[in-house]
């Protein structure tokens, strides 16, 4: 069947539908990343948006089975596809992997998912660049639906946990705010002797006993996630460490009485060289976000720790004198690359000094 992606300055494109065959509405985004379209699919900072890859070739290692150790999925990162629909150039119905166990239509027809294909992603990423992201739908023929603009509203409450879960035997508690949590940050934190309690983005942790606070990443605007500020102040009086992830870092941000802003079109792909302050010191790093931090507002003792080389733009903050960090960039990038994943062991180093010293 076809159907039509419809932007919110009138263009119009007619497409063939391989997914979900649903009107649906949203805010359209371009990622940049070559592979991991499943890991990215199902990443909660998504939801919401109609996802455009710049790569024109997807589908064409399937999708594998949702396979899952100690409660963790092995190749997902969460229990369901959070975009709103997927837009590409050329879909692969062939597809061929080892451990591939479906189609990428298939799998988005079980989740409900609308996905297009036939469309010049690149000129319509060209345009997302000039215009930046804007509100889009996606019709079938005899529907029609308004936009949609999910950053009106609050996306973490829709994505996070709904419910307490711990996770690992280790000899460290983590306490986890999950507010759109990535599954690899609970393996990659998996790997430093902690256990960890994952909570509800609005759970008050402020009387929690805990060795370090970690903040996930998450979909939407960080001022809507009051609650979690309010949490982080009382946290920043005490000396337990503390790690955030993308929408983490901005909220520690906001807790230390920073500002944030949405970008134009955001940062999302596997590829984004970032650069310490001060130093020649670049790494690669996956990214999805489309708020982030106003440096100029940051407090004294704060200081920024990475910075984005396209643009210039904050990429992680640190605290001068305690143990508090975050970044803007996904260190348990999945699909990759790994290059900055050792700060999980900083993490769990600033935790081991923090006991000894307690």
């Amino acid at each position: 069947m076809k159907a039509k992606l419809i932007l919110e300055d009138g263009s119009e494109y007619e497409a063939e539908s391989f997914g979900s065959e649903r009107s649906v509405a949203g805010e359209l985004v371009f990622y940049t990343a070559m592979t991991g379209y499943p890991e990215s699919l199902t990443d909660p900072s998504y939801k919401g948006q109609i996802l455009v890859p710049t790569y024109p070739m997807i589908g064409n290692y399937g999708v594998p089975d949702d396979e899952k150790t100690d409660g963790i999925s092995k190749f997902f990162e969460s229990d369901r596809i959070h975009c709103t629909a997927l837009i590409i150039s050329d879909y692969s119905s062939k597809y061929s992997h080892w451990d591939s166990e479906k189609s990428l239509g298939t799998w988005l027809q079980q989740h409900g998912v609308p996905g297009l294909y036939g469309i010049d992603t690149r000129a319509l990423t060209k345009k997302l660049r000039e215009k930046g992201s804007m509100l889009g739908k996606v019709v079938f023929p005899g529907e029609d639906i308004p936009f949609y603009d999910p950053n009106k509203d609050n996306l973490v409450a829709q994505v996070s946990t709904p419910e307490v879960r711990e996770y690992g035997h280790g000899k460290y508690k983590v306490l986890l705010v999950d507010c759109g949590m990535k599954n690899n940050i609970l393996r990659c934190l998996l790997k430093h002797d902690v256990t960890i309690k994952r909570v509800p983005w609005d759970y008050d942790f402020t009387r929690e006993e805990y060795d370090g606070l970690f903040l996930s990443n998450g979909p939407g605007d960080p001022t809507m996630c009051a609650p979690v500020i309010e949490h982080l102040k009382k946290a920043l009086e005490q000396d337990r460490p503390i790690m955030g992830i993308c929408l983490g870092n901005q909220l520690l941000a906001l807790a230390a009485g920073a500002k944030t802003y949405k970008l134009k079109y955001g940062h999302r792909g596997h590829n984004q060289p970032v650069r310490m302050p001060g130093t020649h010191t670049c790494y690669i790093t996956s990214q999805n976000h489309g708020f982030a931090i106003d440096e100029s507002t940051l407090p004294a003792e704060w200081k920024p720790l990475f910075v984005n080389i396209n643009d210039g733009t904050n990429e992680g903050i640190e605290h001068c004198t305690k143990p508090f960090f975050s970044t803007q960039f996904h260190p348990e990038a999945s699909g990759g690359p790994v290059d900055t994943e050792s700060l999980f062991a900083r993490f769990a180093q600033n935790i081991k000094k923090y006991k000894e010293e307690k």
